[in-house]
């Protein structure tokens, strides 16, 4: 009981602070104030703030007290940071191969040599020009889909192409069913278009589709987003049954099925995407942002027929289309088949980092999938995932904690590493103190 009490405390006030309710410079009460506030042994109330310090959340001033300091970092797997030369990113993937520069410059003098250069000046239609279109559909066929340039529309990567989905589909107040944890960029689509998230939890890999029943018995569920084919932030890569079943769920109940592709590349020999087994109701959106170049932010977003000119309107109210000389760029690599060179390079690179980080972090529990781009790591149950980060941060390691993948009031202690944007030796060395902060804080 004691215990329990001392980590309600900790929970507590960490949400206060991380909430504002407890602002930057904020004066404690005093060790012994808190403890009688709580009726909690002044070891307790200690330990506490103790706990709080380590986290990053607090400091203690001889004299002076306990003050709130300024929360982690943002960056914590939900806003792009620019550190310093010092600090190893493993909180985003940037996953470049050595020769993507002389790709580069090479795609650059062949545009230049084009003869339909000043197109390129103009602007281009919403959706992509109709041959850009078809050339994406035909990408998409590789991936399982029945696509043409009528049902394929360029948006500016994945994340333009989940909020334009938002934006033209859904309606303010829509209730979208979504994982417990789940992709950070689709929970600020969803802020941002002020629609309701309602957490389902997992059974095994995938969405528990008992849970989602009960949901849109109980709700008007208006969609479903998911991501079926390599999960983020766990991995996973959901089975032909369960797909079917969930696809049933959305027949049944007119849901909306948003299938996030982002990392599917990379997972050989997946089953059909939900796409092809409901293409009326599915909309699928990916990107070049981790097969190609982050760099390059060109998306795509598969749709049935009759919603390609709500996606178009909302394209156009957004960055009006995509930029026309980046698009060039993918379509030519898609054409003359340096995409599909790329992404099988790319699947033998995640899988030798995978394999690195099973070595290096061998007693340390992970879940993640053998050739993804990133790795969770579920702490025990003494161990707060703020006091890694901060930890980690003192080493200049950035990694992301639960907090913006999380869509239930509970967010369980983990972290999440991104093994994708530094070199092979650094990211060995990275994971060796990633794995000797764990220990040192296990007890």
């Amino acid at each position: 009981m004691p215990d329990l009490r001392y980590k309600t405390l900790v929970d507590h006030l960490a949400d206060d602070i991380r909430t504002g309710r407890l602002r930057p410079g904020t004066r404690l009460p005093t060790h012994r104030d808190l403890a009688a506030r709580e009726c909690v042994a002044l070891v307790t109330a200690t330990r506490v703030y103790a706990e709080l310090q380590a986290m990053g959340l607090v400091s203690g001033e001889t004299g002076r007290g306990t003050f709130v300091k300024e929360p982690l970092p943002r960056g914590q797997g939900i806003d792009l940071q620019a550190w310093g030369t010092d600090t190893v990113d493993l909180s985003f993937n940037n996953p470049s191969l050595p020769a993507q520069a002389g790709l580069l410059r090479t795609a650059l003098r062949q545009l230049a040599l084009a003869g339909d250069l000043e197109s390129l000046l103009r602007y281009q239609p919403h959706g992509g020009r109709e041959h850009e279109r078809a050339i994406v559909a035909r990408h998409l066929t590789s991936r399982g889909l029945e696509a043409t340039g009528a049902d394929t529309v360029l948006v500016s990567g994945g994340q333009h192409g989940l909020t334009t989905t938002a934006m033209a589909l859904l309606e303010p107040g829509d209730v979208v069913a979504v994982d417990t944890l789940t992709y950070p960029g689709f929970k600020l689509a969803a802020e941002a278009n002020r629609l309701e998230l309602v957490p389902i939890p997992a059974a095994g890999s995938g969405p528990d589709p008992d849970a989602l029943t009960a949901l849109c018995k109980r709700r008007r569920v208006r969609a479903l987003y998911t991501m079926p084919t390599l999960h983020n932030p766990l991995g996973w890569v959901m089975s032909a049954t369960r797909r079917r079943e969930l696809v049933a769920i959305a027949r049944r109940h007119g849901l909306i099925l948003i299938e996030d592709a982002a990392y599917a590349f990379l997972a050989e020999d997946a089953p059909p995407p939900l796409a092809s087994l409901a293409p009326e109701s599915t909309v699928y959106v990916s990107s070049f942002s981790k097969s190609v170049a982050t760099g390059l932010r060109v998306g795509f977003v598969h749709a049935p027929t009759e919603w390609i000119p709500k996606l178009e309107r909302k394209i156009r109210a957004t960055t009006w289309n995509v930029p026309a000389t980046m698009t060039a760029i993918a379509c030519g690599w898609v054409e003359d088949g340096t995409v599909a060179r790329l992404e099988a390079e790319k699947r033998k690179d995640a899988a030798q980092r995978q394999s690195l980080a099973a070595r290096v972090l061998s007693k340390v529990r992970r879940i993640g999938h053998p050739s993804s781009y990133f790795l969770w790591l579920p702490l025990e149950q003494e161990v707060r995932a703020d006091a890694i980060a901060m930890a980690l941060m003192r080493e200049r390691i950035s990694v992301s904690t639960a907090h913006p993948f999380a869509t239930s009031p509970h967010v369980p202690h983990a972290i999440r590493l991104a093994l994708a944007s530094v070199d092979m030796p650094t990211l060995r060395r990275s994971l060796e103190i990633v794995a000797r902060v764990i220990a040192d804080h296990t007890y």
